[in-house]
């Protein structure tokens, strides 16, 4: 027997009594079904826990830090960062949480005198280093020169990145002291690079403030280190 023609404007179905319609639908399912057989967890445990929401148990920590001169015994869960491990486990609310992405600086804390982003890092990997942050920049009542110069040249607004900004400027100065050129700096044979304006601006450049109280930060920062205007 002859099949029939396909009617103007369809194909002829590849199965006998398929529809198009119907190919696509067990097109999808079977395109899909990989898909659902993969939702395993990690560990190669079922996907009980997982499909039903529940997160499993955080590995927790105990570890000691030093911050501004003190130990801080804590246990904590080992993906806990080290600026919220400084604000919610040490309650030093100094260091603020801007982006919390790096890109603001207001997290900025000094570690063994380097200034890292806080928000980027975890507290475990900073066990048995020396870390400041802004609290610890004082000695008592007596300010850091840094501060004061940021009092003296209003070197704020709002205020909230200060602490940041005051972290990160005095690692500046030390990478100055010990020579480091920034990608403004011309002689690269020299000592200690200058530092002009243009040298401040370029390293502290990983600092934002969003108040632009910029021209007052970089006053206080050539006060401190002593440059010429």
């Amino acid at each position: 027997m002859t099949k029939p023609a396909s009617p103007p404007g369809k194909q002829a179905s590849s199965s006998p009594g398929l529809s198009r319609r119907a190919m696509v639908q067990v097109s999808t399912a079977i395109a899909a079904a990989p898909l659902v057989g993969c939702a395993t967890e990690p560990t190669g445990g079922t996907v009980g826990a997982a499909s039903a929401g529940v997160e499993p148990a955080p590995v927790m920590l105990r570890m000691t830090m030093q911050v501004n001169g003190q130990a801080y015994p804590l246990t904590i869960d080992g993906r806990t960062s080290l600026l919220d491990a400084l604000r919610e486990n040490m309650n030093l609310k100094g260091s603020k949480k801007g982006c919390d992405h790096g890109q603001c600086g207001a997290c900025t804390v000094l570690v063994d005198g380097r200034r890292i982003n806080s928000c980027l890092t975890l507290a475990v990997m900073h066990e048995g280093q020396a870390i400041t942050t802004i609290e610890g920049l004082s000695k008592g009542d007596a300010l850091h020169p840094m501060q004061a110069a940021f009092i003296k040249y209003d070197g704020f607004q709002c205020g909230y990145c200060t602490p940041g900004q005051i972290c990160s400027s005095v690692g500046m100065l030390a990478e100055v002291k010990a020579g480091m050129p920034s990608h403004v700096t011309q002689n690269l044979q020299g000592a200690a690079p200058t530092l002009t304006d243009d040298e401040i601006r370029e390293r502290m450049s990983g600092n934002i403030c969003r108040c632009s109280a910029y021209p007052n930060i970089v006053a206080a920062i050539r006060d401190v280190s002593g440059a010429a205007a």
